[in-house]
């Protein structure tokens, strides 16, 4: 439960950056994203009086924030100037088949054939019908998507890991935190050279991104993950694309095919297949 809301969160993250670049240029509206998002974990922290991680577990936070603070938040801000929220779903279409190849290499777990078989399926459905949602062209955005998907995968694979040893807000807080000195710069700077038009639109999207996306999103993600392991949380997401697609309908007007009740039944399937398998 505590991984799919931490799916329906991320869902919303592709469409809320299109409304965030309404009112900010890619680069700032990263930088901000961060910004906000750090500054409500770090209330938490001193709420719940958390002490500093081990000295054992920085270099794991780094990577977090490497891939899921900072690095996909910015490549997809980049690639959907350029690409629809449908093409830029291809990116998490495959990102659960990646995160599971991640996760078997750096926690050594080894999900069994009826696992891997499902989740490839997963990922050829998802990214069938996503290309074929985008009339099967490839953007000019794709070079991003694609380094967001490792980047990204590497992260969850990472936070997953250390929400096993601490809680999973803890994970995404420090990460932020450690962000944090980097994103205040990037802001001043980002924000004096890329143009800001306020928009209502604008707004939401970017409070979305900060604090449901990237602080609560992640929040209930690694605990999820924590939970039931890497390998069958990260195909949880096969859901994702599916409704994004879903808002992108209802919140950009954009058009969804008939094609989708079909996908997200054979997505469903997979997903099932893979809670059921298996190390």
């Amino acid at each position: 439960m505590l991984a799919g809301l931490g799916v329906v969160a991320f869902s919303l993250t592709f469409p809320s950056t299109v409304w965030g670049l309404e009112s900010f240029g890619p680069w700032s509206l990263v930088a901000v994203r961060s910004t906000l998002a750090a500054l409500v974990a770090g209330v938490f922290l001193l709420a719940g009086r958390v002490p500093l991680p081990e000295r054992r577990h920085w270099a794991g936070l780094a990577v977090v924030a490497g891939g899921v603070v900072i690095g996909f938040p910015l490549l997809t801000s980049l690639a959907l100037q350029t690409s629809t929220t449908s093409h830029a779903a291809v990116v998490v279409g495959l990102l659960p088949l990646t995160t599971a190849a991640f996760a078997a290499v750096r926690t050594g777990r080894r999900p069994s054939r009826t696992f891997w078989i499902a989740a490839v399926s997963g990922a050829v459905v998802v990214l069938g019908f996503t290309l074929a949602e985008s009339g099967g062209a490839l953007s000019t955005g794709d070079l991003y998507l694609f380094g967001a998907l490792l980047v990204c995968a590497a992260g969850y694979t990472e936070g997953g890991r250390l929400a096993g040893l601490m809680p999973g807000w803890q994970v995404i807080g420090w990460a932020l935190i450690l962000c944090l000195p980097l994103m205040l710069v990037a802001s001043a700077v980002t924000l004096s050279l890329e143009p800001v038009h306020l928009t209502a639109h604008g707004v939401i999207g970017l409070l979305w991104v900060a604090a449901g996306s990237t602080f609560f999103g992640l929040y209930v993600w690694y605990r999820g993950m924590a939970a039931i392991g890497i390998p069958k949380a990260s195909q949880l997401q096969l859901a994702q694309p599916l409704l994004t697609l879903v808002w992108s309908v209802a919140l950009l007007g954009e058009t969804l095919s008939p094609a989708a009740p079909v996908a997200a039944v054979a997505v469903l399937v997979c997903i099932a297949v893979t809670q059921r398998s298996t190390s």
